[in-house]
């Protein structure tokens, strides 16, 4: 559990820094951002045939999709 947390942070901080801007993004919701975007990641790999232990690459990129999506709500 532990584990899952500290990956998830480190996405979505990774996806943070790779899509600057301002958001009202905290410790909290871009921990968040990355345990969700880890499962985004492993299901989008799922869907492309892909193996879902998508790894932190994965996770990125899912929580970046997550992100996106969180700051085009929040406008």
């Amino acid at each position: 559990m532990l584990w899952t947390i500290l990956i998830g942070f480190l996405a979505g901080v990774i996806a943070k820094f790779l899509m600057p801007g301002k958001g009202p993004e905290g410790f909290i919701i871009t921990t968040l951002l990355g345990i969700v975007g880890s499962w985004v990641g492993g299901w989008l790999a799922g869907m492309a045939g892909m193996s879902p232990n998508v790894g932190l690459i994965g996770s990125v990129v899912g929580a970046m999709v997550i992100l996106a999506v969180h700051r085009a709500l929040s406008k």
